[in-house]
């Protein structure tokens, strides 16, 4: 059974090859199905727990699926931008990215706070630029 993908939600690819580098859009932590992870109901009353770690981490996890369409892995990434809805969550954010890229052999790296992202249960929404000759 095949995969199913998860599909832009406008007119732009997931990812853009020009040469021997690989733009990857704005990537959240929405599902093919579009659940977002990271969206814990706590309540009876549909109260939200947005969680920081699990969006970063399903985001990192999308990317690299978007770069592997490429034939790239996190390894050819040599530049990210992060967007935050809340820079309080910064710590999160940082814990779990860091379980994917060293601060050392890691790309370069922006984080700016945002006042929204496309849809009000995403907390992070992530850009990167890769390297991999063809």
């Amino acid at each position: 059974m095949e995969e199913k993908k998860v599909t832009p939600r406008g007119a732009y690819p997931h990812t853009k090859r020009v040469g021997d580098f690989i733009f990857v859009s704005g990537t959240s932590s929405r599902r093919a199905d579009n659940t977002i992870a990271g969206v814990d109901i706590i309540d009876e009353m549909g109260t939200k727990r947005l969680n920081i770690e699990v969006q970063t981490r399903e985001v990192i996890n999308n990317i690299e699926k978007n770069l592997g369409n490429e034939g790239a892995t996190l390894a050819d990434v040599v530049d990210v931008t992060s967007f935050l809805v809340n820079m309080n969550d910064f710590a999160g954010y940082n814990k779990a990215y860091a379980e994917f890229f060293n601060s050392e052999t890691g790309p370069a790296r922006t984080t700016v706070a945002v006042h929204q992202l496309p849809h009000p249960d995403l907390v992070v929404e992530i850009k990167v630029m890769a390297y991999k000759p063809v």
